[in-house]
């Protein structure tokens, strides 16, 4: 890959404020951060994104990549990011030649934060297909349990959504931030970037919003087709989990999950006993 100028204006992904409790006590208290960021896209603006700031040049170009703006990593040149002015500058060598009409057709998603789906994104039927990951019971138990390393921020501070790449039971990478759009699309710019924390290519998305038709279409471009959830599911995601051939797992917290789509590619190889009270096909 040729060289990106890339800056380095990450920042802390959480600050301090002191809050009083119910005993009238003043305490220190750990919160998210949230900043505006206003992407320039050769000196054209795009959208202002609220982020925490922990990874910015990331989350512009994975930003850019999912909402069809940048096609080719190749045609990047720049991403200078400037706190001061709550600013990033991308320049490319070329842009698409619809831009125009892809800017003019948005899509207020269901995203935390309002996120846009730019050029009528949730039509495409042209993505490369993806592949028919299998998906045992056992692994996804494991991956749940390994998971519970990850989400520092929230912990910590609450108010996150967290996203990460995975390879079967395996967390390849993890991101936190204030809105699950950010999350993802972060994840995506390191992927191009060639800066994910592992070399092996991941098979299963994790997310903990919900399984909206905005993650099922950004997990189908990056080329995962099993998407993880401990949230629920809205009808638009099943829609484009059916067209693309994503299998989604919804609700999965401790032994319970609920698999949509992907016939033929959960593998129950792990079941729970049924304790008292559960009702016959409960997931």
């Amino acid at each position: 890959m040729h060289d990106i100028h890339l800056s380095h204006a990450r920042l802390p992904a959480t600050l301090e404020i002191t809050v009083v409790d119910e005993f009238g006590e003043a305490r220190p208290q750990a919160i998210a951060a949230e900043r505006a960021l206003t992407v320039y896209l050769n000196k054209r603006e795009i959208v202002t994104l609220m982020t925490l700031g922990a990874d910015p040049e990331a989350l512009v170009v994975g930003y850019l990549r999912n909402q069809g703006l940048l096609g080719n990593i190749e045609d990047l040149q720049a991403v200078q990011v400037d706190w001061e002015v709550e600013a990033a500058a991308v320049v490319t060598r070329r842009l698409p030649e619809d831009l125009e009409e892809r800017l003019g057709q948005r899509t207020v998603t269901t995203g935390c934060g309002q996120g846009t789906v730019f050029g009528r994104l949730l039509e495409a039927t042209s993505l490369t297909p993806l592949p028919r990951t299998r998906l045992r019971q056992s692994v996804l138990y494991g991956l749940l349990e390994n998971l519970g390393a990850y989400n520092a921020t929230y912990r910590s501070a609450g108010a996150v959504h967290g996203c990460a790449l995975c390879r079967q039971s395996a967390v390849l990478d993890f991101v936190e931030d204030v809105g699950r759009h950010n999350a993802v699309d972060t994840l995506a710019g390191r992927q191009w970037l060639g800066r994910e924390q592992a070399q092996a290519a991941p098979d299963i998305f994790y997310t903990t919003g919900r399984l909206t038709s905005e993650m099922v279409l950004k997990v189908a471009q990056m080329g995962i087709g099993v998407l993880v959830s401990r949230s629920g599911v809205t009808q638009k995601g099943v829609e484009l989990a059916e067209r693309f051939g994503v299998l989604l797992v919804a609700r999965a917290k401790g032994r319970h999950f609920q698999a949509i789509g992907g016939e033929g590619r959960l593998e129950l190889d792990a079941m729970p006993a049924r304790r008292p009270g559960d009702r016959p096909g409960r997931a």
